[in-house]
């Protein structure tokens, strides 16, 4: 069976205030052509197909566009889950429907859920979606008050999942977590992948997918294997942060037969890309035009005006401009700058330059748990 795995769309993105739309547009017509030379079986939709809970309408027309030409027009079954940015509710609505046109969508998990049975010249493989979920909502679910973290809470889907998964078939599990091998703390390398926990309880063990033929996950925007070839990440289509500059964006391609699983990376092209410009502004001026999103650090140390209409003489899609900062006191640590900060980070810094002293427990506290229900609400379709 060949199998397309994609993840981490993130329809109607903004990123430094400009909606990506055009450019999502662009990619997933490439992506819809591409599919037409490699004649998958089914495609695999691994979590974040929207960037928050309630996006603009353009980027459900370009969902539902995309679904047409492939669920309808091209028959090809497409199976997605919903991810930590998108409303389990939206994406759970009318699924029974939905899936006997060839679109097979879960938003929410439950332990009666069956996989999605598809067939090939081998014989059946088992789709089994599971999409995000909070430690909290698998802990209701099992009625297990020690299930605490993402770690556990995978581990008790997974032992539901084992005891009924049929072994003369193959299995391919789809997530959308944040998996590292032997479950350790690693760091992510985009500022576009929003935090699953609050304290670094949001790892989860590769070792857990084992006993599946594939893991597809999405979340992590850089396209990587995890512990075993057959534990991967597709990564997201394109750059959404100026920090994943250096990623190299498309799908994969898992292809199962009946004893072995091959997986091979495909790369895709975007309209425009995203990447750093390191430079003095009379430099700047007399480069070739570009229409990509550009990050420009300059290097003048006299001050410059009015440096972005500059810039966009040359750039006209420049998305930031910064000085470079030069620390002269050698063993002055350098801070984080802001936009490197997670939320907890930021509250601290905040409530550094507010008040005097560090931040009391109990106010610490109160703010990850008030953190920690505001991406619930948002989860659920909206805050309270």
């Amino acid at each position: 069976m060949k199998i397309l795995h994609t993840a981490d769309w993130h329809l109607g993105k903004l990123v430094q205030s400009v909606y990506m739309t055009d450019d999502q547009r662009y990619i997933l017509e490439q992506l819809i052509a591409q599919i037409d030379e490699e004649k998958p079986d089914v495609m695999i939709i691994a979590g974040d197909l929207y960037d928050r809970s309630v996006p603009p309408t353009e980027a459900i027309q370009l969902l539902d566009d995309v679904l047409q030409k492939l669920v309808i027009e091209r028959q090809i079954p497409v199976l997605a889950i919903a991810g930590n940015h998108d409303s389990a509710s939206r994406i759970d609505f009318a699924t029974s429907l939905m899936s006997d046109s060839g679109f097979y969508m879960s938003g929410r998990w439950t332990p009666e859920q069956e996989p999605v049975v598809l067939k090939d010249a081998f014989g059946d493989v088992h789709f089994w979606l599971v999409p995000f979920m909070d430690p909290s909502e698998v802990r209701y679910l099992f009625g297990d008050e020690t299930i605490r973290t993402h770690q556990q809470a995978m581990a008790a889907i997974i032992a539901s999942i084992t005891a009924r998964m049929a072994h003369d078939a193959r299995n391919v599990f789809i997530g959308h977590a944040f998996v590292t091998k032997g479950g350790v703390e690693a760091e992510k390398d985009s500022e576009g992948e929003r935090p699953l926990a609050i304290g670094g309880s949001e790892c989860i063990d590769s070792a857990l997918f084992e006993a599946f033929d594939y893991a597809a996950f999405g979340h992590l925007h850089r396209a990587h294997f995890v512990g075993s070839d057959t534990i991967r990440y597709a990564g997201s289509p394109l750059k959404y942060s100026i920090s994943e500059e250096t990623h190299n964006k498309g799908y994969l391609i898992a292809e199962l037969t009946a004893n072995d699983t091959t997986v091979t990376k495909k790369e895709l092209v975007p309209l425009r890309d995203m990447r750093r410009v390191k430079a003095y502004m009379a430099d700047i001026l007399v480069m070739e035009p570009s229409d990509d999103y550009v990050f420009v650090t300059l290097l003048d140390e006299q001050p410059i005006l009015s440096p972005m209409e500059k810039i966009r003489t040359v750039y006209k899609n420049a998305m930031h401009v910064e000085r470079q900062t030069i620390i002269h006191t050698a063993d002055r640590q350098q801070t984080p700058s802001r936009r490197q900060m997670d939320d907890v980070a930021l509250f601290k810094a905040f409530y550094g330059e507010m008040l005097p002293g560090e931040v009391p427990e109990e106010t610490l506290a109160l703010f990850e748990e008030l953190l920690a229900e505001q991406l619930r609400n948002e989860r659920q379709g909206g805050t309270k």
